[in-house]
């Protein structure tokens, strides 16, 4: 059974952690504070260990600390993936760190997977982007085979992925404002608020639910909801009186623009 190690267990690599348990891979985790990768360790299994016992042991490498920190983690287990003569991969989810920069830093052409994960990927419905560098497609298949309990894996150009995750992996934080707002919106019209946020959220979980299975485009399933004269057309109306379009494309773009800076 091949062993995945995590340098980092806070809430992504937690989430990525938990979804490698769910595809019964073997655990090392490892965070500075050690109280955390104890705490999930009871959760879903594994044991906990140091930075470099992980670089040491582990088949799948996950880096996931703060990518202002990656310097100094690189150089601490760098010594120890020099020393290796077996196979392993390093699996990257430093935000806005390429995959050669990750080489940089590692001394050496060694194994690459970038993630681009969201939060989603606790609850299993993750949308996860991903390139590579010098994996095998068996070493590939066998990764994707395990973490898929994460969510929808998608392999993407590198070069775009900076992009794509200003939607994917910065997104959830937008989600989760319009289902305040919707709530908020029940709630002045006298839902009780626990009420109005489920119904709020269920009906975001539908509604992508239906984009993705029926293939039809956004649009097209707007124009379906808003008869003629009816109170969805003047929501919407509303929403474009307040620039809600221009507004989420902006939006979109400046997390892009913060990636590219990181």
């Amino acid at each position: 059974m091949a062993v995945y190690g995590f340098i980092g267990t806070g809430n992504m690599g937690g989430a990525l952690a938990r979804a490698a348990a769910k595809g019964g891979a073997e655990l090392v985790l490892a965070d500075m504070n050690r109280a955390s990768a104890e705490k999930l360790a009871a959760d879903i299994g594994g044991r906990v260990a140091d930075n470099k016992t992980v670089a040491k042991e582990a088949d799948f490498i996950f880096l996931g600390v703060k990518p202002q920190n990656a310097e100094e983690l690189m150089a601490d287990i760098r010594p120890v993936l020099m020393e290796r003569s077996d196979e392993f991969t390093i699996v990257s989810f430093l935000a806005g760190k390429s995959i050669g920069y990750i080489r940089d830093l590692a001394g050496d052409s060694f194994p690459v997977i970038r993630l681009m994960p969201n939060t989603p990927v606790g609850v299993g419905e993750g949308m996860v982007l991903y390139a590579s560098e010098d994996v095998s497609d068996e070493r590939l298949e066998e990764f994707l085979g395990v973490m898929k309990a994460g969510g929808r894996f998608q392999h993407l150009k590198e070069s775009l992925i900076d992009a794509a995750t200003a939607v994917t992996g910065c997104g959830p934080a937008y989600v989760d404002l319009f289902v305040e707002a919707l709530a908020d919106g029940a709630v002045l019209l006298g839902v009780p608020r626990a009420q109005a946020t489920e119904f709020a959220a269920q009906m975001v979980v539908g509604s992508a639910k239906l984009i993705l299975e029926s293939g039809k485009h956004p649009g097209q399933l707007k124009d379906a909801v808003c008869s003629p004269a009816g109170s969805t057309i003047v929501g919407v109306k509303a929403l474009e009186e307040g620039a809600f379009r221009a507004t989420v494309m902006n939006a979109v773009i400046a997390a892009y623009e913060k990636n590219k800076k990181l």
